[in-house]
């Protein structure tokens, strides 16, 4: 199936790992120029060289700042809108579960929870709404289970993302018609923390496969398994395509079936 991306321009925060770096290379696969960001710069232009020699130089843009930071998004942006003059999909993927109950959390954990989640949201749209306007184009946000399944030991995490899907929401409506916004709900993938946990198991004889099959079943995930990079990439490419046109205010789970909720 061709999503049509032919021709256009994806913008991905936290594009140099896990899910972001998937969904770079297969927007890339699937013909859309990106541009891309990450905080560490090293292990950025690493990532780029070998996507440079695999797609053309002229299809692969990258920068190393925070996305909390305004003043560095906004430059972002601009670089952007010199190099390509258009945007047709933004994907906020940036950010990081925080492992805490509600008793080990500080005031300021709560608050660094909360922007992080929330303005590596709003600082991006910010940026590149005018160039989504024009495009007429759409935004994923890289959203949580945890959104409305929370879990008592990511509780603050929990909560910030809940506030994230009421901004997808709420931005679905304020944005429409001419930018669709919408989410998708992740459960357990095997990257990021699930990686740096395998990485620590006191077991050293179990295989990745075998630990990540046996938490599967832990968690009770009925599709038995945990989730790929290449999972979510696919759900984000389908709702930033125009097979999902008619799109928007929603949400994907991608999750093996581990919600619970209705």
């Amino acid at each position: 199936m061709d999503l049509g991306y032919a021709g256009k321009v994806a913008v991905v925060t936290g594009g140099s790992s896990g899910i972001g770096l998937a969904t770079v290379r297969l927007l890339l696969e699937e013909g859309a120029s990106v541009a891309f960001c990450a905080r560490n710069a090293s292990r950025l232009n690493d990532v780029a060289a070998v996507l440079r020699r695999d797609f053309g130089d002229e299809r692969v843009m990258t920068a190393a700042f925070s996305v909390l930071d305004a003043g560095a998004v906004a430059e972002f942006a601009a670089a952007v809108t010199a190099r390509f003059g258009r945007c047709d999909l933004l994907v906020n993927n940036a950010g990081q579960g925080r492992v805490s109950t509600f008793a080990e959390t500080s005031d300021a954990d709560w608050r660094d929870e909360f922007e992080l989640k929330l303005f590596s949201q709003i600082h991006p749209i910010r940026a590149f709404l005018p160039l989504l306007r024009e495009a007429r184009g759409a935004i994923v946000a890289v959203n949580s289970l945890l959104a409305y399944q929370p879990e008592p030991h990511m509780v603050c995490t929990s909560a910030a993302r809940a506030g994230v899907q009421n901004l997808v929401k709420s931005l679905s409506v304020e944005l429409a018609p001419q930018v669709r916004v919408n989410a998708i709900l992740l459960g357990l993938v095997g990257s990021g923390q699930w990686s740096r946990r395998f990485a620590e198991r006191e077991d050293r004889s179990v295989s990745r496969e075998q630990w990540y099959a046996d938490l599967a079943a832990k968690k009770g995930i009925p599709l038995g398994r945990l989730g790929d990079p290449a999972d979510a990439a696919g759900a984000i490419a389908y709702l930033g395509s125009q097979a999902a046109g008619y799109v928007t205010g929603a949400q994907l789970e991608v999750s093996g079936g581990l919600s619970r909720h209705i």
